[in-house]
């Protein structure tokens, strides 16, 4: 099989349509590497929305709700290289071919509606948000070229089924996550019974049992799943069981109000501009912008070094905490207006740098100066 790694291919449409007799070691390992791309789609725009929400307004239930569902994602993202390295796969270090591009579609081809992008949070955003999220049953009438993510576990699933004995708990990330809900501590994945839980949690945390939208991995009691926390604050209202017999539920009281939001708008594809009129305004703000992909960069890659060390409680515990660290110069540059007079901020662009140019730039800053050097609640 040949192995393309590049989030703009048809990849995993592709694979998904190989017959199950031919889904073996080599199947298997190719789509754990694709099947880490689509977690990793969601972190920036799910970021993005978060970190817009005003300072003030930190502990608003939206944003906190935002916070727990990236803190999930994260976890996800370390589950899908444990089910890659358990069967003897190597997870591939980000590249240019591989890194997400905004606006873009999903990765793979999978569910090939939506135009994922990088802004603020709106009453129009957590609409895209959940259409990432949405469960396999709305497209029960796609056509067969088309896939969903859950879809796509649900066959990586049934092939680890077929094939057990390629499970050998190898080069596992293993800690917990201080984040929100059961499933985001990341465990040995040496048994199909493990295996099975893990798929699971990325599964239902996202979209939810086939019986009901409550989150089966929650960090409260009473939790839904992504889908259907997008949903509640797309329509202002709380999702509620309405009867027992048949078990229904509706959006109605009480209502979610929206918390206020800087002005983040798209951002285009490659960046804001470099040069001109409508540049970077300062020097501060040019360092600020470049930092956030430097550093998202790195998370992913977490799960790599754990598996050639040991040392995975350290690095996952890094990981982590680098994402925390993204949150202050990201709302340093959504406090900063375009110069273009069009009323929107800056934001973090996510944009690929190489490793050799993001040791450079860590030498320019020094150990702790830039985006890590406070310390602020995400």
């Amino acid at each position: 099989m040949t192995a393309l790694l590049d989030y703009e291919s048809n990849q995993i449409v592709e694979l998904m349509q190989q017959s199950a007799e031919f889904r073996g070691a080599d199947w298997l390992k190719e789509s754990l590497q694709q099947a880490i791309l689509p977690e990793l789609a969601s972190l920036p725009p799910y970021l993005c929305g978060m970190w817009s929400i005003e300072e003030t307004a930190s502990d608003h239930p939206v944003h906190d709700a935002l916070r727990a569902i990236v803190f999930d994602e994260t976890s996800h993202t370390g589950i899908a290289r444990n089910l890659l390295t358990t069967i003897g796969g190597k997870p591939r270090p980000a590249d240019v071919h591989a890194v997400l591009k905004y606006p873009g579609p999903l990765p793979g081809g999978v569910r090939p509606g939506p135009t994922v992008f990088l802004g603020g949070l709106t009453k129009e955003s957590p609409d895209l948000f959940g259409r990432i999220e949405e469960p396999d049953e709305p497209l029960a009438r796609a056509t067969s070229a088309h896939t969903s993510t859950g879809a796509f576990h649900s066959a990586i699933l049934a092939a680890f089924r077929s094939h057990p004995e390629l499970i050998t708990g190898a080069r596992q990330v293993v800690g917990p996550m201080t984040g929100h809900g059961a499933g985001s501590s990341l465990v040995a994945l040496g048994t199909l019974g493990a295996v099975e839980t893990a798929i699971g949690v990325i599964k239902e945390q996202g979209e939810r049992t086939s019986s009901s939208p409550l989150n089966p991995h929650p960090g409260v009691s009473g939790d839904l799943a992504h889908f259907f926390v997008f949903r509640q604050i797309h329509h202002g209202h709380e999702l509620v069981k309405v009867s027992e017999n048949p078990e229904t539920w509706d959006f109605t009281k009480p209502e979610i109000p929206m918390p206020p939001t800087h002005p983040l708008g798209v951002v285009p594809n490659g960046g804001r501009p470099r040069e001109g009129p409508s540049a970077n305004p300062d020097t501060r703000t040019s360092r600020h912008v470049q930092p956030a992909p430097q550093r998202h960069g790195g998370v992913p890659g977490a799960g790599v070094e754990a598996g050639r060390t040991g040392q995975a409680t350290q690095l996952l515990d890094k990981a982590v905490r680098e994402m925390r660290f993204l949150g202050h110069p990201a709302r340093e540059l959504l406090a900063t207006p375009l110069p273009d007079g069009s009323g929107d901020t800056h934001g973090p662009e996510f944009r690929y740098v190489d490793a050799q140019a993001r040791s450079a730039a860590a030498g320019q800053r020094g150990p702790r100066e830039g985006p890590g050097g406070t310390r602020r609640r995400t």
